[in-house]
């Protein structure tokens, strides 16, 4: 990078900060006291509040989100320097190195195609780098990842070599089947294992279904959970116009605030 680019400058300062935190005699007791475990859940947090920001389009809030999240990959690189790892540097030239061989159609000859052909070759470029280091197709999905994000990653690699469903059209009858198998169960009255079993066998087929619309399941669910929340927000400003609360109006006046909001909408 040109030494005169500011961006540089800047990272370096960060880089110092995160350090001077750090330092065994005068840092800050609190990130002293932190180790990979202790972040991690800090940098989930962050990576969260930027998906945020971008889904409620807000800049100035992404601006300040993506500061707080570079700040966990910076907190992580410091750590993993300390315990005798690797450094800032090596994670950058990591990536750099990775997203050139992976972009063959840009920084060498290959022709690729559109982006949906791009988008192939770039999963079949991760599945041969992955073979060379892994046993199964399936490894490298980090359990750590939200279940509906899992499961749909699971997916793409498994659908990678072969193990997917052509027509849309089935997928859609796997859900109802998994459905159908849940409500026998439920009906039944059987153990509380058999049903969670089977409501997991469910959104596993809904999640195959999102992705085969080209739906991001965990986008969708987020989107479908603010939207209840907006919603349910306007059911208890009715209640309370009508001197009442969500408490004590009843499931049938509830209904009709909620279809009131809907149409409303």
């Amino acid at each position: 990078m040109n030494q005169e680019d500011p961006a540089s400058a800047d990272i370096q300062t960060l880089l110092d900060i995160m350090q001077r935190l750090r330092d065994p005699d005068n840092g800050c007791p609190w990130d002293r006291g932190q180790d990979f475990m202790s972040v991690a859940p800090y940098t989930l947090e962050e990576a969260y509040e930027v998906v945020d920001a971008i889904e409620r389009n807000d800049p100035d809030e992404l601006q300040g989100e993506l500061g707080d999240l570079l700040f966990q990959v910076v907190f992580h690189a410091q750590l993993a320097r300390e315990t005798g790892w690797f450094g800032f540097g090596d994670v950058v030239r990591g990536i750099c190195d990775k997203m050139v061989r992976r972009h063959p159609h840009v920084f060498a000859d290959a022709m690729v195609g559109d982006a949906e052909a791009q988008t192939r070759a770039w999963e079949r470029h991760k599945e041969q780098e992955d073979r060379a280091v892994r046993d199964s197709i399936l490894d490298g999905v980090p359990v750590s990842h939200p279940a509906l994000t899992r499961a749909c990653k699971l997916q793409k690699k498994a659908a990678v070599a072969g193990f997917d469903w052509t027509d849309t059209a089935d997928v859609v009858d796997k859900v109802a089947e998994e459905l159908e198998e849940l409500r026998q169960e439920i009906t039944a009255g059987t153990d509380a294992d058999r049903i969670r079993a089977e409501t997991g066998d469910l959104l596993f087929a809904v999640v195959n279904l999102a992705r085969h619309a080209d739906v991001d399941p965990e986008s969708a669910l987020r989107q479908a959970n603010r939207k209840f929340t907006r919603r349910f927000h306007e059911v208890e400003m009715l209640c309370r116009a009508a001197g009442t609360s969500v408490r004590q109006a009843g499931m049938k006046a509830l209904d009709g605030y909620w279809e009131q909001v809907k149409q409303a909408e």
